[in-house]
């Protein structure tokens, strides 16, 4: 099975995981320039021009040829349509899909020679995106930061090491050299590593949220359904301990109403994002933040040149 160093021309096999209003332009040009992959979301930009106008940023300050684009592929993202356009245009190396059928991402792709990545939590769905032609898996574990999985990565590779043949990058967990090199042994091709780049010194968010990833720890994350009306990895803050982590009666009811249950979930994921961007940049504590028990390994904010060095050295 390639290793995704051989995929995308790397040194490390890493790539710094797409964090929605976390990830920017100087993170992905830090990371990129120390031989790592990189990727950030679509959605971190509000209009086309400007998702443009970061990638021809990144490509001007970089020679990486690991430059990728994360794209949520279901019916929430109306801009999914204008995205997949620029990044087929401009020709970015590797796009990450989430939350749905990859089906003409992998077909459009393939003719620009643009590899496809896709997150799955289980056997089924890596198995889906196999058939269609994927290039890789995100093998999204129990130990990842925002919408997880629900088995560990050993219980993921043991489902998938018989019945999938493209490369599996392992998602959730990873804060060190040691953990990196144990999910390498496991058979995985790389990683793909987030919660630890959060309190990086090239991240616009808050010093507030940073400096949470330094205080709290793998003990302090929880899974929340208010944000985003799927389970959430958030810091256990006493604000989040005052708010609570479950969806009300009204919000579950109307969840599981078969013919509202579309448009429900639609409203969710717009309003957990604006939520999020709220707390992103908030300078109070009276926000939810988003992260993995990761973090645990988070001692100071640093720039990313250090984290990765943490990382691979």
């Amino acid at each position: 099975m390639h290793k995704l160093t051989e995929i995308l021309s790397i040194k490390y096999p890493v790539i710094m995981a797409p964090m929605f209003l976390v990830t920017n332009t100087k993170m992905m040009i830090a990371a990129l320039n120390c031989d790592i992959a990189a990727c950030i979301p679509a959605l971190n930009y509000r209009t086309d021009e400007e998702l443009r106008t970061a990638i021809k940023e990144i490509r001007e300050n970089t020679n990486s040829t690991a430059l990728g684009i994360n794209l949520i592929v279901n019916k929430s993202n109306i801009k999914l349509k204008k995205q997949l356009e620029s990044c087929l245009d401009l020709e970015v190396d590797f796009i990450i899909t989430s939350l749905g059928s990859p089906k003409e991402i992998i077909q459009k792709c393939k003719a620009k020679g643009i590899k496809v990545f896709c997150d799955v939590i289980n056997l089924e769905m890596a198995l889906k995106v196999q058939n269609l032609g994927a290039n890789g898996i995100i093998a999204v574990n129990n130990s990842a930061g925002g919408h997880l999985g629900k088995l560990s990565a050993k219980e993921m590779m043991n489902e998938f090491k018989d019945e999938i043949n493209i490369p599996i990058i392992s998602a959730g967990g990873v804060g060190t050299k040691n953990g990196l090199e144990e999910k390498i042994n496991l058979g995985f091709s790389g990683v793909s590593i987030g919660s630890p780049f959060i309190a990086c010194e090239e991240a616009d968010i808050s010093l507030e949220y940073k400096q949470a990833c330094v205080d709290y720890g793998r003990n302090d994350i929880v899974i929340s359904t208010k944000l985003s009306g799927s389970p959430c990895t958030v810091i256990n803050t006493p604000y989040v301990k005052k708010v609570g982590t479950k969806q009300n009666w009204l919000e579950k009811i109307l969840s599981k109403n078969k013919s509202l249950k579309k448009w429900v979930k639609m409203i969710t994921f717009l309003k957990g994002m604006r939520s999020f961007e709220k707390a992103a940049f908030s300078s109070n504590y009276n926000a939810v933040w988003c992260a993995g028990t990761s973090i645990e390994y988070t001692t100071k904010i640093l720039p990313v040149k250090d984290i990765i060095k943490r990382l691979v050295f």
